[in-house]
């Protein structure tokens, strides 16, 4: 069982995987020109790239908690995680490492945000991240499998394997 941490965020992998902190300039040593996930984690048949959002973390001021759920609402972070995917894609990709399927999951540690709200945002995200590609497209395979926005109770009901939790 592999723990993987964000602050006081806590997931727990279980099985066969490669796990790696990927945000920190020991990992890719690029970030004054590309933005990466949190977490890249490989399974046997595809890999995950996970990001850790936490406007509730007990160290966040109020304003800036109010403020992110505001602008997270209405789509104002969409490019900032679309660009987070598709750096580290591009980062995996130029290390020979972006072999297999890749799936988005983005997690907003806020239990105000409905199941709606997610939806919406897994919607909004999912168009500006090359997933469903036209058949004009002459790709002989996809770069993203599936991009998904959670919240803690909609992880842990959609991903009981994988339990998140608050340290």
């Amino acid at each position: 069982m592999r723990m993987l941490q964000e602050r006081n965020l806590q997931v727990s992998i279980d099985g066969e995987v490669d796990a790696r902190k990927f945000d920190d300039a020991r990992s890719h040593g690029l970030s004054h020109c590309m933005k990466a996930v949190d977490f890249i984690i490989e399974f046997p048949d595809h890999y995950l790239f996970l990001e850790f959002k936490d406007p509730r973390h007990p160290d966040a001021p109020k304003h800036n908690r109010d403020k992110f759920i505001r602008e997270f609402t209405g789509g104002s972070l969409d490019q900032e995680l679309q660009y987070k995917c598709r750096d580290s894609f591009l980062y995996e990709w130029a290390s020979g490492r972006a072999d297999k399927p890749v799936r988005y999951f983005v997690l907003v540690a806020d239990e105000a945000l409905s199941d709606a709200e997610l939806t919406v945002r897994t919607d909004a995200l999912t168009r500006v991240l090359p997933i469903k590609v036209p058949n004009s497209v002459l790709w002989t395979k996809p770069l993203f499998q599936s991009c998904v926005v959670f919240n803690i109770e909609s992880w842990n009901r959609s991903l009981p394997q994988y339990p998140l939790k608050r340290a």
